[in-house]
C-alpha cells in the first residue's frame, strides 16, 4: 500500500552515487525533500526527467527544500549515470536490501524490480504532502514538482 497525504514518511538511509549516507530526517526541521523514484537509470525516460531536473536544479535545491534521486540501481550504476549525465543531486541506490525504501512507500513494482515513477514531498516535520504517480513511461510534470515542494518547504 503507498502512502498518502498526512502520512509519516519512512526514514531511510541510503548511498548516494559518491558512496555517502544520506538519512531522509536528517532533513528535518531545516528542509522540505522531494523524493523521486525512478525505475532505471540510463532508460531514455528517466534519463530525460533527471535531465531536467539537473538542469532546473535551483528551483528544487533551495535553503528550505531539497530534491533526492531513489532506484533500485546499484550504487556504481548511478556513479556511472550522474557522470555520464552531469547529474549533482543525490542519487539513491535502494539496491540492497533490494527496493527495501520503495517497498516502503509502497512504490516498489516487485515483478520488475524496480520502483515505480512516483514522488512524495516530505514536510521538514517528516510528513508526507503531496504524492504523484506516473506511468512508467510518462515524464513528470517539473513544474508542478516544483510548486509542490516550494509549497512544502
Amino acid at each position: 500500500m503507498t502512502l498518502d497525504v498526512g502520512d509519516r514518511a519512512p526514514d531511510f538511509t541510503l548511498r548516494d552515487q559518491h558512496g555517502q549516507d544520506v538519512t531522509l530526517s536528517s532533513f528535518a526541521g531545516s528542509k522540505a525533500v522531494l523524493l523521486v523514484f525512478y525505475p532505471y537509470a540510463f532508460s531514455g525516460v528517466c534519463t530525460g526527467e533527471l535531465t531536467g531536473f539537473r538542469d532546473r536544479l535551483g528551483d528544487f535545491e533551495t535553503d528550505d527544500t531539497t530534491l533526492l534521486g531513489i532506484s533500485c540501481d546499484p550504487m556504481y550504476t548511478q556513479r556511472a549515470f550522474a557522470d555520464r549525465d552531469g547529474i549533482f543531486f543525490p542519487l539513491l541506490a535502494d539496491f540492497w536490501p533490494h527496493g527495501a525504501v520503495a517497498s516502503a512507500y509502497g512504490v516498489l513494482d516487485e515483478s520488475e524490480g524496480c520502483a515505480s515513477r512516483s514522488s512524495f514531498v516530505v514536510d521538514k516535520d517528516g510528513v508526507v504532502q503531496w504524492v504523484l504517480h506516473s506511468e512508467r513511461g510518462e515524464a513528470r510534470d517539473l513544474d508542478l514538482q516544483a510548486t509542490r515542494l516550494k509549497q512544502a518547504g
